[in-house]
C-alpha cells in the first residue's frame, strides 16, 4: 500500500476520533461572564484530545492497513 493512501487514512481516522473524543471531560462555566456563552468549557484540553485521537487514529490505521495487506478486508469482490 502507497505511503500516501496509509496517510489519508490516519488522518481521516485521527479526524473522527477527535470528534468523538471532544465531549470528554467538558465542564461548564457556573457563572458566567456577561457576553459569555453559557456551554462554554471552563478548559478545554485540546492538547491531551489531540493527544488522545492521534494514539487511538494511530491503532485504528494499523488494524486498517493489515487488514488490507493480509487480504483480512477486501473492497476489490
Amino acid at each position: 500500500m502507497p505511503w500516501f493512501s496509509i496517510l489519508a487514512i490516519f488522518f481521516v481516522v485521527w479526524f473522527l476520533s477527535l470528534f468523538v473524543t471532544l465531549p470528554f471531560g467538558v465542564k461548564r462555566v457556573e457563572n458566567p461572564e456577561a457576553g459569555q456563552d453559557h456551554g462554554a468549557p471552563e478548559q478545554h484540553y485540546m492538547w491531551q484530545k489531540a493527544a488522545i485521537a492521534f494514539v487511538i487514529a494511530l491503532i485504528l490505521t494499523f488494524g486498517l492497513v493489515y487488514g488490507l495487506d493480509s487480504g483480512l478486508i477486501d473492497f476489490r469482490t
